[in-house]
This record gives structure tokens, C-alpha cells and sequence, in this order.
């Protein structure tokens, strides 16, 4: 086998590790991508690690064992892990990377497996004082709720609004959980909130500080941010969005809250509700789209932070913190 682990560099070397084994694979690929062409444009040499949905990595497109992949990752100077959803974003990839010893951006594994639960979310939310939604869990074999509609349903742990359903006639509610199984072994069956849903990016720096990107309002046409929406191009993302100076204040603390209580690093989105009763949590992505048109990068980029710099500042506190 021939890998770019064997050549000597003195560039650092990243790896962006993208697809995964989750229903978020080609959502990952394409987050992927677009941090592999702002790393090459930096000072650092970039290898791709891709991991196909039957599990089985390559490198620039070229088969390799999983030791081998190990060994290429041992190679680097960090890794970029740009993987969505369960088996990775999960803390999955993070667990990996810290047995193999390699540095890595963003969130650790306790951080990204309390942020992909979406009902361990909601009680550290509680925990800081920060309002969620009102909910019941269910599981298999328990699958009877006392939520009165409309209501949301969604899977307990996973993402890109994968089998997520609003449900407005009770009638609806079985095959609602049902689809919401199909992804997860749990599901949350939540009250509909009515009001603005507004992300908030939040960078927190290897010195401790926090920085926060412009608050992004998404309109879309039918009230729900669901999978086809999310994708075909039709949702409107506004940044930033016009909101009271009082009302940003108050979704910048609950989403730094928020951040350090689940314990991230790197950069999340931490997403709301803006009801008619206040700001109330929807729910947190430690690694959210990186895309340059996602919505992490728009909101920085409007506080004047560019795609690029917004890849190099979280490489370069990887690698300072690990000096």
C-alpha cells in the first residue's frame, strides 16, 4: 500500500475525516469537501479520509484497512472530523481520535454524545435556567404518548431532521413513531412551538474566550424545517436576523450556557424558538454543516469572519493546545 503517511512533510498535515455510516453520509460529504479546499488553501497539506456507509475507510479514494487508516491519522498533525449524526458526531469519531492520540477539531466525546441526545439535551438545558420545550420520551415496546397534538416527533439522537414529522391529527401519531424509529431506538415527542427559529454559532477559543456569529432566522413556507426543506434550496436563511438588541443578548448567554454545559469545543449551533413567551431551546449541533453556504459559516461571515479564516482558527487552536 502506498499512503501518504510514508512521505516526510513540514507542513502540518490535517486529515478531513467526511460520509460516515448515518443517514447525514452524502450531508457530510459535501461538509467534507468544503473543508478539504479551504485546509489546501491554507499552510497545511490535507489528506482525505472518507468512511463509506458499510463503515470501510479510504484515502483520496483508494481503499484502506482500518489499521491502515489508523496509521494515516498517526501521521497527521490533526484531524478535521466533519462527520453528522450517529456514529460520529456521537462522540463516536472523538473516542477514536483520542485512543489513536491524534488532535482533532471540535467537540470532545462527552460533549457530542449529550448533544445528539436530544432528551439529555433538554436536561442540562434545564440545569442553566434555559427553557426547551415541553416533551415525553418513548422507546420500542413503549410507544403510547399523552402529548396532545400538534405536536413534533423526531428521532432521540439524530440529525438533518432525518424521520422528524409534524403531526397536527392524532390519527397520524403511530406512523409518526414508527418513521421516527426507523432512525432511533427512542424518540421525543414534543408540544409544536410556535415562533421564530433562530440558530446562534458559537466558537470557543483554545484561550478560553467565546465568540458568537450573527443570529440566523430561517423562514420556510410550511412552519417546519424538515429534511426537504433543509435540501432543496427553499428555506430562507436570514443574517442577520432582524431581532431586538435585548432579545440577541439573551439567545448570545443562553447559547454560550448552553455550549459550556454540554461541555463543546471548536464551533456549534445552538438552535431556538423565539415565542411569544420567550427564547426556548431547540436543540444543539456539535458539528453542524460546513459547507461555505451552511449556516455556521453565513453567520460568522456576516461578523466578518470568512469561511476560510473561520477553518483556519479552529485548526490553529487544535494545534496550539496540543503543542
Amino acid at each position: 500500500m502506498e499512503s501518504s503517511a510514508s512521505p516526510s512533510h513540514t507542513r502540518p498535515r490535517i486529515a478531513v475525516v467526511g460520509g460516515g455510516e448515518s443517514s447525514e453520509h452524502d450531508v457530510s460529504l459535501a461538509s467534507a469537501a468544503s473543508v478539504r479546499r479551504a485546509v489546501d488553501a491554507l499552510r497545511f497539506d490535507v489528506v482525505d479520509l472518507t468512511i463509506g456507509r458499510d463503515g470501510h475507510w479510504s484515502e483520496n479514494g483508494e481503499p484502506r484497512t482500518f489499521g491502515q487508516a489508523i496509521d494515516v491519522l498517526q501521521s497527521c498533525s490533526a484531524a478535521f472530523p466533519v462527520l453528522h449524526g450517529p456514529r460520529g458526531e456521537d462522540g463516536t469519531i472523538a473516542a477514536l481520535l483520542e485512543l489513536a492520540g491524534v488532535p482533532y477539531v471540535g467537540s470532545g466525546v462527552r460533549a457530542g454524545a449529550v448533544a445528539m441526545d436530544k432528551w439529555t439535551t433538554k436536561l442540562v438545558a434545564a440545569a442553566v435556567g434555559v427553557a426547551t420545550a415541553r416533551g415525553e420520551l418513548l422507546e420500542r415496546g413503549r410507544t403510547t404518548t399523552t402529548m396532545a397534538t400538534p405536536v413534533v416527533v423526531k428521532p432521540v439522537a439524530s440529525g438533518s431532521s432525518f424521520g422528524v414529522s409534524l403531526v397536527d391529527d392524532p390519527a397520524l401519531l403511530k406512523s409518526a413513531i414508527d418513521e421516527a424509529l426507523r432512525f432511533d431506538d427512542r424518540v421525543l415527542v414534543e408540544q409544536l412551538l410556535v415562533g421564530r427559529e433562530i440558530d446562534i454559532a458559537v466558537l470557543g477559543r483554545a484561550d478560553g474566550t467565546r465568540r458568537v456569529g450573527a443570529p440566523l432566522e430561517i423562514v420556510v413556507r410550511d412552519g417546519l424545517f424538515d429534511l426537504e426543506t433543509k435540501y432543496d434550496g427553499s428555506a430562507d436563511f436570514r443574517v442577520p436576523a432582524a431581532l431586538p438588541p435585548e432579545t440577541v443578548t439573551q439567545l448570545e448567554r443562553a447559547a454560550v450556557a448552553v455550549y459550556d454545559a454540554v461541555g463543546c469545543a471548536g464551533v456549534a449551533r445552538v438552535d431556538f424558538f423565539v415565542t411569544a413567551n420567550g427564547i426556548v431551546l431547540n436543540e444543539v449541533n456539535t458539528m453542524p454543516g460546513m459547507t461555505d453556504l451552511s449556516q455556521v459559516p453565513r453567520m460568522f461571515a456576516a461578523v466578518g469572519v470568512s469561511y476560510v479564516e473561520l477553518v483556519n482558527t479552529l485548526i490553529d487552536d487544535v494545534l496550539a493546545s496540543h503543542r
